[in-house]
C-alpha cells in the first residue's frame, strides 16, 4: 500500500521541535497542556511563525484589499489577524497606518475616514495554511532556538557558565540550504524569488 505524503502538521511540527532534546512524541494537540516542553515548544512555533509571516510573502499577502469604514463613526476597522497594511492603488499616496485594530490617517492625525481605503494586507495564518516550504523552514527555525534555549537553561540549573554564543549547528546548515534554495517563495511585490528571512 503506498504511503501518502502530506505537508508537516502543527503536531508534528512541535514534535520535531521535542525531538532535539531527546522529548518523546506527543500523539495529539489536546495533550500539549500537560507536557512543559511541548507548552515551550508550541509557544516558540507560534512566536517564529509570527515572525517569519511578518515579513510578508505572496502566500500570505492580500492584493487590493478594500477596508471600508464605518457609517456610524467613520472608522475602519483592520482584520484581527492583520500584520501589516500598506495603500495601494490609487490611495497609494494616502499615509496610513495601523494603529491597534483601527487604520490611522497620519497625515489628516484621525481614524476617521470619508471612503473605502484599498490596502495590501499581510496576514498571519494558522500554522496549518502555510506552504510546506513555510512550515519546514518555521519548524526547523523554532528547534533551533528551542534547543538553544534548552541547554542554556539545563547549563545554569547546573551552575555551570551558560554557553557564549551556542548554536546547534547541524539546524544551523539545514536552516541555510532552505535560505540559499529560497524555498519559501517570493516576498510581496516580487514575482517568485524572495529571499527568506534572516537566520538570525
Amino acid at each position: 500500500m503506498t504511503t501518502v505524503l502530506t505537508p508537516t502538521s502543527e503536531l508534528e511540527a512541535i514534535n520535531t521541535i521535542l525531538s532535539v532534546i531527546g522529548e518523546s512524541p506527543i500523539s495529539s494537540l489536546s495533550e500539549v497542556s500537560s507536557v512543559a516542553d511541548a507548552v515551550t515548544a508550541q509557544s516558540i512555533l507560534s512566536e517564529v511563525s509570527r515572525q517569519v509571516q511578518t515579513k510578508g510573502w505572496h502566500f500570505n499577502t492580500e492584493k487590493d484589499f478594500e477596508l471600508t469604514p464605518d457609517t456610524y463613526n467613520k472608522e475602519i476597522l483592520v482584520p484581527t489577524n492583520a500584520l501589516r497594511v500598506d495603500s495601494m492603488g490609487d490611495d497609494r499616496e494616502m499615509d496610513v497606518v495601523q494603529r491597534g485594530n483601527k487604520l490611522y490617517d497620519r497625515k489628516k492625525h484621525t481614524f476617521q475616514f470619508d471612503k473605502s481605503i484599498k490596502c495590501d494586507l499581510v496576514v498571519l495564518l494558522p500554522f496549518d495554511q502555510l506552504p510546506q516550504a513555510a512550515r519546514h523552514y518555521i519548524t526547523i527555525k523554532a528547534a533551533r532556538i528551542f534547543s538553544d534555549a534548552w541547554i542554556t537553561q539545563k547549563t545554569i540549573d547546573e551552575g555551570l557558565t551558560a554557553p557564549t554564543g551556542f548554536t546547534n549547528a547541524s539546524l544551523d546548515q539545514v536552516l541555510l540550504a532552505i535560505k540559499v534554495n529560497n524555498e519559501i517563495g517570493g516576498t510581496v511585490g516580487g514575482g517568485g524569488g524572495g529571499t527568506p528571512p534572516p537566520i538570525a
